[in-house]
């Protein structure tokens, strides 16, 4: 299974961008949830965002919520992360990333998630 995570940039703050990941290889891809997570220079990669595949559920980190929705599509191996009102504490890196079940773990536990994609730079200035 490869991902590939794509679309980011440098946005000013206030402003939205929309990263998308697409997947291939032999997994089912609409069986497993899917997430979002980033890593900030010199700080720990985080879960901020989660969807199921058994019932579209969708979990957000707490500095993200309202703000990002991770919509997916299952027919075309996609999954995206939609942010809008960018701050200049969201820049890092942007990874996506394959659960091991249907089911969206805790946003903390990144063992959970078995399959990533390269990193994609979001830049904020401010």
């Amino acid at each position: 299974v490869q991902l590939q995570a794509f679309g980011g940039g440098l946005v000013q703050a206030g402003g939205s961008l929309r990263l998308s990941c697409v997947a291939s290889g032999g997994r089912t891809f609409s069986s497993y949830a899917l997430g979002w997570f980033r890593q900030a220079p010199g700080k720990e990669r985080g879960g901020i965002a989660c969807i199921s595949s058994s019932d579209g559920s969708e979990y957000y980190e707490k500095s993200v919520k309202a703000r990002f929705t991770i919509p997916r599509d299952n027919a075309k191996n996609m999954v995206f992360l939609q942010m809008n009102s960018l701050k200049p504490e969201d820049t890092a890196e942007y990874y996506c990333a394959t659960a091991i079940g249907s089911v969206c773990p805790p946003l903390q536990l990144d063992s959970m998630f078995d399959y990533w994609g390269q990193g994609t730079q979001v830049t904020v200035s401010s």
